[in-house]
């Protein structure tokens, strides 16, 4: 496991950034940040979130042996292109990036060739922001992805694996970018995607005061970040488009059944779709 000496630096300070910082410091390592929020930073110190941490302080880059970055994905691209210089030489880097494709590369192609950067994404949020709601716990149900290509080392794979296991996320899985993507382009973008067309399909006024629980937990995420998920979106256009048209597809099959009352198709599809669902119920 790794070592207790050594430091971690977090470069974006808000709900995923905050809730790794207070994992790695319940199990007592040394956690630095760096975000251009002033009061961010000050609530993270103030209840001992971090250990120290700036808008901007190259020596807090120069002492850390981990840098996990927790920033949009295009942002992080240029911050390292910028910043990575006044990293320690050997340090060891990762991401909470949505998307990897694109990314990864990009990140890896302008590395110094003493620093390591392995792609990681951890399955959890929620429907708000910002270091106050940040909260270690929401790892404990989720999944943790690592998607490394040939450029990393085996120590480069562990160490995004032991941090995983660190923050106790409930599953690790390895995949390669390309895979990751498509995967995400299903499980995760296309879900939002349906969640927000939902939400916008239907102004009728007053509807939440008729709603039950069932749509609540369907649209539960269309309560969305608008300018990181438009980045996410664009960044694995070509998996999500077509998703959509996967989802789009199996949509009109259910209409046409109901169309033509189609009662033993309609419970194919109930049965089936039941099945499938029972695979996610976690033991």
């Amino acid at each position: 496991m790794i070592d207790k000496k050594k430091i971690f630096l977090i470069v974006g300070l808000g709900l995923i950034g905050g809730s790794y910082a207070r994992g790695l410091k319940k199990q007592g390592y040394t956690v630095y940040a760096i975000d251009q929020n002033q009061q961010s930073l000050d609530y993270a110190l103030q209840e001992k979130i971090i250990d120290a941490g700036a808008v901007w302080e190259p020596d807090l880059l120069a002492q850390a042996d981990y840098v996990i970055f927790a920033l949009y994905p295009l942002t992080m691209v240029e911050w390292i292109k910028q910043y990575q210089s006044y990293l320690k030489p050997g340090a060891m880097i990762t991401d909470t990036s949505g998307v990897k494709c694109h990314i990864v590369d990009a990140v890896q192609e302008n590395l110094r060739a003493d620093l390591e950067f392995i792609g990681s994404h951890p399955m959890a949020g929620k429907e708000v922001s910002g270091v106050q709601y940040s909260d270690e716990n929401i790892f404990l149900p989720a999944n943790y992805i690592v998607t490394p290509t040939d450029k990393n080392t085996k120590k480069g794979i562990l160490f995004a694996i032991e941090l995983a296991q660190i923050l106790q996320f409930y599953h690790i899985a390895i995949l390669s970018p390309q895979r990751h993507d498509e995967m995400i382009g299903f499980v995760s973008q296309l879900t939002h995607a349906i969640a927000v067309s939902l939400m916008n399909c239907n102004d009728t006024p007053n509807l939440e005061e008729y709603t039950g629980d069932s749509f609540r937990d369907l649209t539960r995420i269309a309560k969305i970040n608008e300018k990181m998920w438009s980045e996410l979106f664009l960044l694995n256009k070509e998996n999500l488009v077509r998703e959509i048209d996967d989802f789009a597809g199996a949509l009109q099959d259910l209409k046409e059944k109901l169309i033509q009352e189609d009662v033993p198709g309609l419970q194919d599809l109930f049965k089936e779709s039941t099945e499938r669902r029972a695979r996610f119920d976690k033991k």
